[in-house]
């Protein structure tokens, strides 16, 4: 099945979640107005993006052009600031997919904030944080990797019965779904 069936499947089993085509009126017009704010954000983050780009060819630029020579002094920084602009490129993918389809991708706000706290990992400054704080980034590493596990498995077992892939809105109490709209 290819993706744009997969899509066109979720709106047919009523998984549109700011559908704009809504009979409530005031719904229809509230539901337009996310759309449009989703669209805002992705232009926003754009903007965001390539401000943090430059801002990081012109952190390595400086740092390559001032002696010594050719190295980049805290390149635990840079990386940081090189993930900054990968998460929020993810966050970009998650705004875009969204509109595109109506359906909140669960699976990649997992795997974004998987690469959030593993950047803050690696840029954490061990000097800065109690064992407890490390205990607690530990919890929350293992819980997202339990947790995107978890939506493999179900996107996988939902592949295999030929089903559009899990949505949060199949997982939400009262959401609209094949089973309870029949």
């Amino acid at each position: 099945m290819t993706n744009a069936n997969q899509i066109s499947d979720q709106h047919a089993a009523g998984h549109d979640e700011l559908p704009t085509n809504e009979r409530d009126p005031i719904l229809r017009w509230l539901h337009r107005i996310m759309r449009l704010a989703a669209y805002v954000l992705a232009i926003a983050l754009v903007f965001v993006i390539l401000v943090g780009v430059i801002r990081v060819l012109h952190t390595i630029y400086l740092n390559l052009i001032q002696p010594p020579y050719f190295l980049i002094p805290d390149i635990i920084k840079t990386f940081g600031a090189f993930l900054a602009v990968l998460i929020a490129y993810e966050i970009f993918s998650n705004i875009r997919l969204y509109i595109r389809s109506d359906v909140f991708p669960m699976k990649l706000v997992v795997a974004t904030a998987i690469m959030a706290i593993a950047r803050k990992i690696i840029i954490l400054d061990m000097a800065e944080y109690s064992a407890l704080d490390l205990v607690g980034m530990g919890v929350i590493v293992v819980g997202l990797g339990i947790t995107y596990w978890l939506i493999s498995l179900a996107d996988r077992d939902a592949a295999a019965k030929e089903q559009p892939p899990v949505a949060a809105s199949t997982l939400l109490p009262g959401s609209k779904t094949e089973e309870n709209t029949n």
